[in-house]
């Protein structure tokens, strides 16, 4: 957009401007040179913060290079300035600090053989995946594993409601994430009309039974709400849109339902009313800063159990056999995958 000229070109009065802006406070519109100067004021603001989503992603992929290869910290933060660089600096050993306490957990949990259900619900693009992943990423798929059903098929949804999700609660030394769970039904569900009122009702009569059972027979329930603006979440989207990595993660679904933003904030109001129960009790992150998000969620879940390090025997790798008469055969050139770089 060319620059557009401010016929009162006073820094006073651009910076009350801005403030009224992007604050959401210009009361009346705004006309002529002023609302030009407003609309490139709301441009560059976007823009701004859409770069910034930019760089998270790209952050993303940093995770897990710079605790292999630490040398390529001066390179990755020399182009930020010094706070934002600190900032990042501080996510990334932070993050690595409170993976190294999930191992620990993770051995706790297997030697004692405890059980554990997280939930993680949330608007579309809260983070929930974004925290679901750096919690497994350093774990065992055989004790930690991530649940994400799809949409119900014709024959599930015949059966008992939380019947689907029943296979997939953990056995003893696992933990068990849900990145969304049984409460698909007090939100989506409900606003898109998937379920009748009856259906809505008995949910909410037989949920909280449910998780009481759950946890009379020993499986730990943490329940995570993820909590975000409607322009974090428009933020989001567009990044998503502009992303061809990441257009997978928007379905015909998630853009319909941008559009009932106040039908989901009311569902949502309601089910942690009738759901917080003191066995199960709901949690909310705030997550419109998603690496902040990350760090609250992680340090929360490892307070939730009275975990210890584990001991483990010292590990010796043993010497390797030798056979004379064994011959290693040579491989067949059409099986070997070609070396392109």
């Amino acid at each position: 957009m060319p620059p557009v000229k401010d016929p009162h070109n006073g820094f006073r009065r651009r910076i009350v401007l801005a403030s009224r802006v992007l604050f959401g406070k210009a009361g009346l519109p705004l006309s002529g040179a002023e609302g030009r100067l407003a609309d490139r004021l709301r441009e560059e603001a976007f823009l701004e913060r859409l770069q910034s989503k930019f760089m998270d992603d790209d952050d993303a992929e940093l995770e897990m290079e710079l605790q292999d290869q630490p040398q390529i910290e001066a390179r990755e933060f020399s182009v930020l300035s010094g706070e934002e660089a600190a900032f990042r600096r501080q996510y990334f050993y932070e993050l690595f600090r409170l993976q190294g306490e999930l191992v620990k957990l993770q051995d706790w949990i297997a030697a004692t053989g405890q059980k554990a259900v997280i939930l993680f619900e949330g608007r579309d693009a809260a983070g929930k995946g974004g925290v679901i992943k750096r919690i497994v990423q350093r774990l065992d798929p055989r004790v930690c594993r991530t649940v994400a059903l799809p949409a119900p098929s014709d024959r599930e949804r015949t059966q008992w409601y939380f019947q689907r999700y029943v296979p997939h609660l953990p056995a003893a030394g696992e933990i068990v994430l849900f990145d969304r769970s049984w409460y698909n039904r007090a939100g989506v569900e409900r606003v898109m009309g998937f379920c009748n009122d009856a259906e809505y009702e008995e949910f909410f009569r037989s949920v909280p039974e449910f998780e009481r059972m759950l946890v009379r027979s020993g499986i730990k329930v943490i329940k995570y709400w993820f909590s975000i603006t409607d322009e974090e979440q428009r933020l989001r989207f567009f990044s998503r849109i502009h992303d061809p990595l990441k257009q997978w993660k928007l379905s015909p679904m998630d853009l319909f339902a941008r559009s009932r933003w106040e039908q989901y904030t009311e569902a949502k109001e309601v089910m942690m009313e009738r759901t917080h129960i003191s066995e199960a009790p709901w949690w909310v992150v705030q997550a419109v800063d998603k690496k902040k998000a990350r760090l609250n969620c992680i340090h929360h879940l490892l307070n939730q159990f009275p975990y210890q390090e584990i001991e483990r025997s010292p590990i010796v790798l043993p010497e390797r056999e030798h056979h004379p008469d064994y011959q290693r055969h040579p491989v067949i050139p059409d099986m070997m995958v070609p070396e392109i770089y």
